[in-house]
């Protein structure tokens, strides 16, 4: 991944695999004019991504594409902070937050506590704008499971949106994952399309549970 989307994981290598993504976000008091190469410049009012907080004095962040140190009494002690920024754009379907995000390296595959990604929550909301940024990025994960075992596949399906379906299809995701349900997405598919989509793609002997799936799979059938 190139430098301004680089991972926060390989910014700060302490960060574990679900720390990652686990940046808050703050807004700056005021203007920060560096006296060293490792301080971060920021003008008041500045949105501030910050990755690790274990210095009381100095943070690691990112403003503006640039990583660096900030000084804490810049921002307000009772700041608003957003844990999982990714996460939370990609629910809203906010592009310009998602991308401000992934220009300030948050961490594309970050976990958040039930244990999905920002692709799980917008193929989830039916953003499709939003995934087809996330898709773009060259790292990221797309079989992810959560801690019920769902993957964006799963969302996507269940939700009904038959164009996020293909696009995760086309990227390369997975249709042989179950769940903690012991179902594959096309077992959670709502409508004929995803169906139809899912089933061309499942692996051959496959055993599926009983579904949503298999009204739609035999109206199709019939037609």
């Amino acid at each position: 991944m190139g430098s301004l989307y680089g991972s926060i994981i390989s910014l700060y290598p302490g960060l574990d695999r679900d720390q990652e993504g686990q940046v808050k976000v703050f807004r700056a008091l005021y203007a920060f004019e560096p006296r060293t190469p490792d301080e971060l410049f920021f003008d008041e009012g500045d949105i501030l991504y910050v990755a690790d907080m274990s210095d009381s004095n100095w943070w690691k962040g990112t403003c503006k594409g640039k990583t660096g140190l900030i000084p804490s009494n810049y921002v307000a002690e009772q700041a608003e902070s957003i844990d999982n920024p990714l996460h939370e754009a990609a629910k809203r379907g906010n592009l310009s937050w998602l991308r401000e995000c992934l220009e300030n390296r948050v961490g594309v595959n970050g976990l958040d506590k039930a244990g999905s990604t920002a692709l799980y929550w917008c193929c989830h909301g039916g953003h499709k704008d939003v995934v087809e940024v996330l898709l773009a990025q060259p790292n990221i994960e797309l079989n992810q499971q959560n801690k019920l075992g769902d993957t964006a596949l799963h969302a996507a399906a269940w939700k009904g949106y038959a164009d996020i379906v293909d696009l995760l299809l086309l990227k390369g995701a997975r249709t042989d994952l179950r769940n903690n349900e012991k179902k594959l997405a096309l077992d959670m598919a709502t409508n004929a399309q995803c169906a139809s989509l899912l089933k061309k793609r499942q692996p051959q002997g496959l055993v599926r549970t009983s579904s949503n799936a298999e009204e739609y799979l035999d109206d199709e059938d019939s037609d």
